[in-house]
């Protein structure tokens, strides 16, 4: 049997519900998987076994703490809460790095049909974030050869002018 077809969908915990939602309508609508992806930018990957499973390190040369990732099991446990009830397959990755790079990676692995990610979180801790480490979306969007979907955020108001016009 051949491997079904995979969406990938980034997962931010204070982001899941909606960006998950529409994640899972696309994974009914192509009859695909949905592989969830974290990304802990706080660390970086040391090996990787053929198995899929790898060892990483912090960032923070002062945290000597190599372990093997897992997956965080209430992240997993919110996940499952929210896509069991679609009825659409899913599975969990962890992944450790810059999250752009990681997840155009784990796509091209799993030669993902597209990859669902969400906008920044709205105020001023999501724009100091994003000035900081750039908007993955936009990494993305420039960086890899996948289509991309890029959720909004549900407080996003319609009506409103654009960042760019007010000048915030």
């Amino acid at each position: 049997m051949p491997d079904p077809d995979v969406i990938l969908v980034g997962v931010v915990p204070r982001q899941l519900g909606h960006v998950l939602e529409k994640a899972a309508e696309f994974a009914s609508r192509f009859d695909a998987m949905l592989v969830c992806a974290r990304v802990d930018p706080s660390r970086y990957v040391v090996e990787r076994f053929t198995d899929g499973r790898f060892t990483s390190m912090p960032i923070d040369p002062d945290l000597a703490d190599l372990r093997i990732e897992i997956f965080d099991e209430s992240l997993r446990d919110r996940i499952a809460s929210i896509l069991e009830p679609t009825g659409v397959r899913w599975s969990v990755q962890p992944l450790v790095g810059d999250p752009s790079h990681e997840l155009a990676a784990l796509a091209d692995r799993v030669d993902a049909l597209m990859i669902v990610v969400g906008t920044r979180a709205p105020g001023f801790r999501g724009t100091l974030q994003e000035f900081f480490t750039g908007s993955v979306a936009a990494h993305l969007a420039h960086r890899q050869h996948r289509p991309l979907v890029v959720v909004p955020n549900p407080e996003t108001r319609t009506n409103a002018p654009p960042p760019w016009e007010t000048g915030k």
